[in-house]
């Protein structure tokens, strides 16, 4: 195999913790990110993802885990937008918006005095584009730990989460606490941008959160598959970016490889293009009609899906 994967890729410790952190992360976001964009919710996440920016660069000015500084800021961003914003989507988007503003604000003068003021070589590259060579064995237990959180979180509320990204009025009618269950899923998804952003960066780690569950949409619309579905997606797509980061080193002079969050995301966007033509071929109907079973809802009717 050495034609397609360098020497030293599979006794390589920090290639092993890449590995590790990035399946990981790869299970996590696909949970959550068939959440997000069956909910329509892709800006959140993105939101969350440039958010994420102030609190890894505050980190880097403290001396703390960039970690601990992304899980926080974004958590306390889900907070206060949830204190400011509205129950109409509208209302939730202006204080997404307001939020997303402030915090880039932050990071703008955060990342200034990262690089004028600390010793931290590269931390702005790092907060910006991840560096998931770099991730210490240590980390592996923090991020399975975060993950199981934000698994837990959907897990306990995914039956009204799953009626009330198919209709809130629905949801509602059925008594579901709509904006309660609405919070839980951002606090999630706060997580799970705050574990993408450590592999790839704060920048880019909408991809690795939308990418591969949009790639599984496509291909079918039952929640359970498709979240199975974009699992597999993005692990492949992680550790196929791991490995094309690796491997490029050996095709230049000076030994620099290509940036992992660059392999990793061009692997993604290469995935959901491939899903995209074969969904050509699959004879999925996107829109069902009234009446018409819904696959979002596991091949049932929304009302059918709330009386379980």
């Amino acid at each position: 195999m050495s034609w397609l994967i360098a020497p030293g890729f599979s006794t390589s410790a920090p290639v092993h913790v890449a590995l590790v952190v990035g399946g990981v992360v790869a299970v996590i976001t696909a949970l959550v990110g068939v959440f997000t964009v069956v909910r329509g919710q892709s800006f959140a996440g993105h939101a969350l993802s440039d958010i994420g920016t102030a609190g890894g660069s505050g980190a880097v000015l403290v001396g703390v885990p960039t970690l601990l500084g992304y899980v926080t800021m974004n958590l306390a961003a889900v907070g206060v937008m949830e204190v400011i914003g509205i129950r109409r989507p509208r209302g939730r988007d202006v204080a997404t918006g307001i939020v997303l503003g402030a915090s880039l604000g932050l990071a703008s003068l955060f990342l200034y005095l990262d690089t004028t003021s600390t010793n931290a070589s590269g931390a702005t590259v790092n907060v910006l584009f991840g560096s998931i060579f770099t991730i210490s064995g240590g980390t592996i237990p923090v991020v399975a730990g975060l993950g199981l959180v934000s698994v837990a979180l959907i897990a306990v509320v995914y039956r009204p989460l799953l009626l009330s990204s198919v209709s809130d009025d629905l949801a509602r009618a059925k008594g579901v606490a709509v904006r309660r269950v609405g919070l839980a899923f951002l606090a999630s998804l706060a997580i799970a941008v705050s574990l993408s952003a450590i592999t790839i960066g704060a920048i880019l780690s909408t991809a690795l959160l939308i990418g591969p569950a949009a790639a599984a949409l496509k291909l079918t619309r039952r929640t359970g598959t498709a979240i199975g579905l974009a699992a597999v997606l993005g692990m492949a797509a992680t550790w196929l970016g791991i490995l094309l980061a690796y491997d490029s080193a050996s095709w230049s002079n000076g030994g620099q490889g290509w940036p992992a969050s660059f392999c990793i995301v061009l692997v993604v966007f290469v995935v959901y293009l491939v899903a995209a033509w074969a969904s050509r071929f699959t004879g999925r109907r996107r829109d069902p009609a009234p009446g018409v079973p819904d696959p979002v809802a596991g091949g049932r009717t929304p009302v059918a899906a709330g009386n379980g």
